[in-house]
């Protein structure tokens, strides 16, 4: 939490960083592969299926985004008094989990 600012910006630690650009990069394998499914016409379930996949790990990925902001820019925010960062993070989370 040292090295964060977290108002529209954020610095990460290059560990986080490096965690993070990981799991979209697996991400972005699944998706090709989906895309390469539908060029050999494979069948629609089994397409169906990897898409669920790849939702599920966008849903974790964004848990994991999740749980960083909370644990820094939140916890920050509230220690210093600024309130209006649990509004945005109520907003945020109205919006993702529509």
């Amino acid at each position: 939490m040292n090295h964060t600012e977290c108002f529209h910006k954020k610095i990460r630690q290059e560990e986080e960083k490096k965690r993070l650009m990981n799991r979209l990069r697996r991400i972005e394998g699944q998706v090709r592969g989906i895309q390469n499914m539908l060029e050999q016409d494979a069948y629609c379930p089994d397409i169906m299926i990897q898409v669920s996949a790849v939702n599920q790990a966008l849903n974790s990925f964004n848990k994991v985004l999740l749980t960083e902001h909370i644990k820094s820019c939140v916890v920050r925010d509230i220690k210093a008094d600024k309130t209006e960062t649990i509004d945005e993070l109520v907003e945020t989370l109205q919006k993702v989990m529509k």
